[in-house]
């Protein structure tokens, strides 16, 4: 059989720019050297998932051929800034047409900008036909700098912060989320457009929940969830349990503790990877808090944390003698949380749909901006002792952007230990006092966030962008509310078809 050759003229439309990894020096001696290990095996590849994460924390990709990619990864690939400028509804929130007002040239326009594959996150996805892997990228602009618009860039640099200060930051996810079956295989198209999403996924609950942990309600999702959990342990991600919640087919699942950018690319793979396998299997994994759906019960991300010196291994959260309880260094970081919180909460609750579990009506919800070492009802828990002590944050939403959840933690808690000399492990007020409460709304969170210090940690340029996405997502829901005369004491069908099927 005869088969014509084509030949490209030029593979410029794709690849970045020739030789720009090396030009602008942007990879380690480990990346370099897994650079190399994997050009060797990409005859073994057929496609190739080059991925990144957009500011709402939803993965964004392409997929190559195995031998485009063999020139896109050293070279980069040439991405569309779309994923910067849609709200969570596909709502042109940023207005790259005239003056973006966010201070990146290339943005205007929407012009390109360059996306690396990051070797060192390269791996095969087990069981995939075609043979496919999956990489995370960095966004960089066309000089070779970090795209001020990157949320991984962010967490990068938090990283770097702390090893400056010979210190290394440890997280732990403990994540819940829905499992459901699908009723139809309807896409949900017919009303959909730019900041219009159609229906949401019909479904049904695997189960009646409310009988926490369970066995036999876990036996009721065993046949999605044990197979998944051997699929995410093949994957290298450090899988450490899957427990039913509370919720009718609601699922805890809990890895072991990792550096902080590996945590956040291990959340972006884990939410992917479930929604991927869920779906193959007729079945529907929604990170969204709380769905629209018959006695659901709202669904929690918490982020277990602590530092360590990198000189001596210790874990500076373990108080040392036979007293016990936080060490100093422990209540400074909580102090750095709570001072930040009200400002930051933005980072870890994005959506409208987020603060219903915030509510004071749901008994272990984390609804006091305060620290304790055992009280559930406050954002910060003192957890542990030795050499596991470390600070639970239970406000955050599952559908949260990893990498800037992670890295305003990180923040916050370092502007604590730089403080230590001040920190007395003090309590944002007394009892009773508004300011000791969460952000109850989007509305509160987003007006936090505008008058805070958010551009300390993420810059001039990520900063606008987050307030008009959210801005954007905001008006969107207030006038849906306001045309159909919804109140919002409940869970809306608004809700429901914005987050339900993306997250």
């Amino acid at each position: 059989m005869y088969t014509r050759s084509w030949r490209p003229v030029s593979a410029e439309d794709a690849v970045g720019t020739p030789s720009f990894v090396s030009d602008h020096g942007l990879w380690s001696p480990e990346q370099l050297a897994a650079a190399e290990r994997i050009e060797a095996d990409l005859t073994h590849l057929d496609l190739v998932r080059l991925v990144f994460p957009d500011p709402h924390g939803l993965a964004r990709s392409k997929t190559l051929t195995a031998d485009a990619f063999r020139s896109v990864l050293r070279n980069g690939m040439n991405f569309s800034p779309g994923p910067f400028l849609f709200d969570t509804g596909h709502a042109i929130a940023v207005d790259f047409l005239g003056e973006p007002g966010l201070g990146v040239e290339e943005i205007a326009g929407a012009g390109n900008f360059i996306l690396v594959p990051d070797p060192l996150t390269f791996q095969t996805l087990p069981g995939t036909e075609p043979r496919t892997a999956w990489v995370i990228g960095d966004e960089y602009l066309r000089d070779g700098t970090p795209h001020p618009l990157s949320s991984r860039a962010v967490l990068r640099e938090l990283d770097a912060a702390y090893t400056r200060r010979g210190y290394s930051a440890v997280v732990g996810l403990e994540v819940e989320w829905y499992l459901t079956r699908r009723l139809d295989d309807a896409p949900g198209h017919e009303g959909n457009g730019f900041g219009l999403q159609g229906s949401a996924p019909r479904v049904t609950p695997l189960n009646a929940g409310y009988q926490f942990n369970l066995d036999a309600r876990y036996d009721s999702v065993a046949h999605i969830t044990d197979p998944l959990a051997l699929h995410l342990s093949a994957l290298g991600l450090p899988l450490r349990s899957m427990e039913h919640e509370s919720g009718p087919g609601q699922v805890e699942s809990t890895f072991s503790p990792m550096s902080a950018l590996d945590t956040a690319d291990a959340m972006l793979l884990f939410r992917t990877t479930t929604k991927r396998w869920c779906a193959q299997r007729g079945h529907h994994a929604s990170f969204m808090s709380q769905p629209r759906l018959p006695a659901f019960d709202p669904s929690g991300w918490h982020l277990h944390q602590s530092v360590r010196d990198n000189a001596t291994g210790r874990n500076l959260f373990a108080a040392e003698g036979p007293a016990g309880g936080p060490s100093a260094e422990a209540k400074a970081y909580a102090d750095g949380l709570l001072d930040y919180s009200r400002e930051l909460f933005l980072l870890s609750v994005p959506t409208v749909n987020g603060y219903r579990r915030l509510d004071a009506r749901h008994a272990l919800a984390p609804t006091r901006i305060d620290w304790s070492v055992e009280d559930r009802t406050v954002m910060l828990r003192m957890v542990g002792g030795g050499t596991g002590a470390h600070i639970e944050n239970r406000s955050a939403e599952p559908c949260a952007n990893p990498y800037l959840a992670i890295a305003a933690q990180l923040f916050a808690g370092l502007k604590g230990l730089e403080g230590l000399d001040g920190a007395t492990g003090r309590r944002p007020g007394p009892a009773g006092t508004a300011a000791q409460f969460v952000p109850q709304s989007l509305g509160e969170s987003l007006a936090a966030f505008r008058a805070g210090r958010a551009d300390q940690l993420l810059g001039r340029p990520l900063t606008t962008c987050l307030t008009k996405l959210k801005e954007s997502e905001l008006r969107r829901y207030d006038t849906w509310r306001a045309t159909t005369g919804t109140g919002d004491g409940q869970v809306t069908d608004w809700e429901q078809r914005e987050y339900f099927e993306a997250y």
